[in-house]
């Protein structure tokens, strides 16, 4: 009878659903201003760091929600014959778990893709090097957008509005580095802004310092691709001769039973 009565729930939200009597998305867009607490601080930068300008954020962070949203009704559908204060925890427990599934996924691909961006950052630099030749650091960094890779464009965006606003501490170049923590990023940071305050007549020479510093990121970054080849390509024989071990062992054990048959 329970699992009838969880059956029936779930059809009739499904056909209340479909026709329009029950919308979650209006729950949600009359809600977004509430809801929007819920979203974590660097959600949006790990959604740009998977698809890009490719999606919205918000779009996708009011989809999370309404799935979320689907899953609790759905648990509480399934326990509704046996309702109580712990059935109505877990349904909210189960719905906020799926929630924040798809956050987790986002940052355990930035995690994953960690080591791209780290080998993206030098050669940025190295073309950033070029400019910086003929430009001011901040009219340097502006004409580099159009060629950075996409993951660092929002970053670079609001390092140069903040200079515009007239910020010239430290403290833009830092926040660019804590959005993208990667290796020696708060150093080459530290380093365009002391090109940014350079004399002239000092740019030569810090300029020099800057180049030799992203040339060691470079080849730290090759040895990092090299290395991530040879433990994949590693990987893939260990996984050969443990499966040639065992199709070894499987024909032995089965020639030993065929022979004690005979």
């Amino acid at each position: 009878m329970q699992i009838e009565i969880a059956i029936i729930a779930v059809i009739l939200f499904f056909i209340f659903t479909y026709s329009g009597k029950i919308s979650i998305n209006k729950l949600v867009a009359d809600n977004e201003m509430y809801l929007r607490r819920l979203k974590e601080s660097d959600y949006d930068f790990y959604v740009k760091a998977k698809y890009g300008d490719t999606v919205n954020p918000d779009l996708l962070f009011n989809k999370r929600i309404r799935n979320a949203l689907i899953v609790t009704v759905l648990i509480f559908c399934l326990l509704i014959s046996n309702m109580s204060y712990v059935y109505a925890l877990l349904c909210l427990i189960g719905g906020f778990a799926f929630f924040k599934l798809d956050y987790i996924n986002l940052r355990n691909y930035y995690k994953k893709h960690l080591h791209e961006i780290d080998t993206m950052l030098p050669y940025y630099l190295k073309g950033l090097e070029i400019l910086i030749q003929h430009y001011t650091v901040p009219v340097a960094i502006g004409k580099s957008m159009d060629d950075a890779p996409e993951i660092f464009k929002e970053g670079l965006q609001q390092l140069i509005n903040e200079i515009n606003a007239g910020n010239d501490t430290i403290e833009p170049y830092m926040n660019f580095a804590r959005q993208y923590p990667v290796r020696d990023s708060m150093r080459m940071m530290r380093l365009l802004y002391r090109l940014s305050l350079g004399r002239q007549e000092r740019k030569q020479e810090q300029l020099l310092a800057f180049s030799r510093t992203i040339s060691s990121l470079q080849q730290k970054a090759r040895e990092t691709k090299y290395k991530n080849r040879l433990d994949k390509m590693e990987g893939k024989t260990m996984s050969m001769l443990i499966a040639t071990g065992l199709g070894v062992m499987v024909l032995l054990i089965l020639a030993v039973i065929l022979l004690m048959d005979i």
